[in-house]
């Protein structure tokens, strides 16, 4: 009878990251990130072989159980090398600076991906997946370790130079462009570069592989707002809708997948991010707050509503994602067969689900059906009784499912995703009226105060399993700080505001380029590595500096107006990236918009809220609420602003102050006729 080897554990054995401890008992001697992996590597004079992935990443799973998971591999990798692990989602920076290096050496880059390293941390080779050996003109991992190996003890002078030259070009990179002025025609330019890439027929930008991108929407919205951009607005929805019937909806159990494999959006890379679902809610709320269109505020709520039932601690904090793989199958636990609809429903149901969803005994995806409503017009959906009918359906679907083996989920908490999400839903209570969407933005909020911050108030980047871990960058900064501003709009509760302006200021201390203007990735007192990111570039997420921009700006305009210095720096310093390349700064041109045209600026003066004020509130937050920031001026906002002291009650009533631009209209104690100006206002 065979028995299974039990392998001895490696150094990951210890760690906390789940995507560590996923390669714990690898015959590979893996390291993490620390100084014993350096000093061995030098004191054994052995190059480093660096492995970056994340838990929820399909790619990484199948280079481990072909590559990492084999002895041979092991054997080579043990005896030549010094192997580290990183997450990078707790080492962001590590990742940011390694994936600079793929994209310089390859042209591309991606997960996992594998950098080949000096002792001192130099790279000099690197690459994305490798299969295990040489095919079809790609060099496998065993080759091409034995090739480096050979190169190291052969020629090692070869490689060193080489690392030499590469790191030397980082830092170059690192001194960053001329400075000039932004053009005036840039938010044109940009639409028309996101015009240039747009799909027609199915929405979205580019071919395929397709990514929801939610921010490049969110400034769509906006420039169709403010220059009357009627083709932007169309592109922004038809892309919403599009997305929503396609495969990387969950129809079954609501959230977005990371990207769909197809342009048609139907079948996607199945594994969930919290970032992703963050930002998308962003995108369907803003939608709904334009447009009052019912489908967009039902996809929010069944963001919320995932979120909620399989991403939430139950302390508060959010987990960070769920993979695309079960019991070694990407979309196994997604995908159903024509039959098991039948079994579950009862023939009649079933005929009227499958003709919805796509459902057919061909399937549409390796024999399985991916459900979706490509080819249906969702209008069908304002009838109520086939509404009812379809989601009585999918609850009795959504029952089964969870009695399958579910994908592997990574409940590490992540600062700088929380603060998205917490963005995401604090706006999406204000809008929807859901009052429990804000208070999970505050038990969020809460769980980050009590276990994320270090004793002297330093920003960490993860928790997991009562271990708060690394010193936060200008991510986790950020998108917190953003959070909180969104909170206080949400509850108007002076707490967050302050906690926001406390965690701004920090940022500004530890990571500004007080010199040039932006932000650096990681400040002085985190590790010092071969560069020192800056960057601007909006990806799968805005970049930290886009948002810090966003913040900059409304801080400014709420509490503090010396930080639009530090907005302009900021922009300056990145003028000539903006100017090259607008539609990969999508995020920061958002604050520009606001920056370059009038902002309304609204101030309750008012003891309490009453029933008036909340109802003026409650409307007031109906608005599609980017044009304005709203301040309740109590006894507690005094202590921030010192000029809420001139913005009083007038004759004891609550009275409203609105600014716009550089001017101020008279205030008003009457609450409808400040609502009917406001909902009038055209900003085209």
């Amino acid at each position: 009878m065979s028995q299974t080897v039990q392998r001895k554990e490696n150094k990951l054995a210890k760690e906390k990251s789940p995507y560590l401890l996923q390669h714990k008992n690898n015959p590979v001697n893996w390291f993490p990130w620390s100084d014993e992996a350096f000093l061995r590597a030098k004191a054994e004079d052995k190059p480093i072989f660096l492995s970056i992935g994340y838990s929820t990443c399909h790619w990484c799973h199948v280079m481990e159980r072909e590559s990492f998971e084999d002895e041979m591999i092991a054997e080579i990798l043990n005896e030549n090398f010094v192997a580290i692990k990183v997450d990078r989602e707790e080492r962001p920076d590590i990742d940011t600076v390694y994936m600079n290096v793929c994209q310089i050496i390859s042209g591309s880059g991606g997960w996992p991906l594998n950098i080949f390293l000096t002792p001192d941390k130099k790279p000099f080779y690197a690459g994305t997946y490798f299969p295990k050996e040489s095919r079809y003109g790609i060099t496998g991992l065993a080759d091409l370790l034995k090739n480096i190996a050979k190169l190291w003890n052969d020629n090692k002078d070869e490689l060193l130079n080489k690392s030499n030259e590469i790191t030397n070009f980082l830092k170059a990179q690192q001194k960053g462009n001329e400075q000039s002025e932004i053009e005036k025609n840039v938010f044109d330019k940009t639409f028309e570069q996101f015009l240039d890439e747009y799909d027609n027929e199915y929405g979205g930008f580019g071919d395929a592989p397709k990514f929801p991108s939610a921010h490049q929407l969110l400034y769509l919205l906006r420039y169709y707002k403010f220059y009357n951009k009627q083709e932007a607005f169309n592109m922004c929805l038809d892309t919403l809708k599009s997305m929503y019937k396609g495969g990387i909806y969950d129809h079954i159990g609501g959230g977005f997948a990371r990207y769909s494999t197809d342009k048609i959006w139907l079948v996607p890379h199945f594994e969930k991010m919290l970032y992703d679902n963050a930002l998308l809610l962003m995108a369907y709320t803003d939608a709904y707050a334009i447009t009052k269109d019912c489908l967009y505020k039902d996809i929010a709520k069944e963001i919320v509503q995932f979120v909620l039932r399989d991403m939430t601690d139950e302390k508060g904090g959010f987990h960070s994602a769920i993979d695309a793989d079960s019991e070694g199958v990407e979309g196994k636990y997604y995908v159903w067969s024509y039959d098991e609809i039948i079994e579950i429903l009862g023939e009649s149901d079933a005929k009227m689900f499958s003709d919805f969803y796509g459902i057919s005994k061909r399937g549409n995806f390796e024999g399985s059906n991916i459900p979706n409503l490509i080819k249906k017009d969702i209008t069908e959906f304002n009838d109520p009784n086939i509404k009812d009918k379809l989601n009585k359906c999918k609850n009795k679907l959504l029952q089964y499912r969870t009695k399958r083996i579910a994908p592997h989920k990574d409940d590490k908490i992540l600062t700088a995703w929380n603060g998205l999400m917490i963005a995401a839903l604090a706006n999406a209570g204000k809008v929807l009226e859901e009052k429990s969407y804000i208070e999970m933005a505050e038990k969020a909020i809460k769980f980050i105060e009590n276990n994320l911050f270090r004793d002297d108030g330093r920003l960490l980047i993860r928790f997991r399993e009562n271990e708060s871990k690394n010193l936060a960058l200008l991510d986790d900064y950020a998108f917190l700080v953003w959070g909180l501003i969104e909170t206080y709009e949400a509850t108007l509760e002076t707490k967050y505001l302050d906690i926001a302006l406390r965690l701004n200021s920090d940022m500004i201390n530890i990571f500004e380029d007080s010199e040039n203007g932006g932000f650096f990735l990681y400040g002085e007192d985190n590790e010092i590595l071969i560069m020192k990111p800056k960057e601007i570039y909006d990806g799968a997420m805005m970049s930290g500096n886009s948002v810090a921009a966003y913040n900059l700006l409304r801080l400014s305009r709420m509490i503090d107006d010396s930080l639009i210095k530090n907005y302009e720096a900021l922009l300056m310093n990145f003028s000539t990236d903006i100017n090259n390349s607008p539609r990969h700064t999508s995020f920061l041109l958002i604050s520009l918009i606001y920056y370059y045209n009038k902002s309304r600026d609204i101030v309750i003066a008012s003891s309490n809220i009453d029933k008036p004020v909340n109802d003026f509130i409650n409307q007031i937050n109906k608005e599609f609420s980017s044009y304005f920031t709203l301040l309740l001026n109590n006894d507690s906002m005094k202590d921030l602003n010192k000029e809420m002291v001139n913005k009083k009650m007038i004759n004891d009533k609550p009275t409203v102050y609105i600014c716009e631009g550089f001017s101020c209209i008279e205030p008003s104690t009457d609450l409808n006729k400040v609502l009917d100006n406001i909902s009038n206002t055209d900003y085209s």
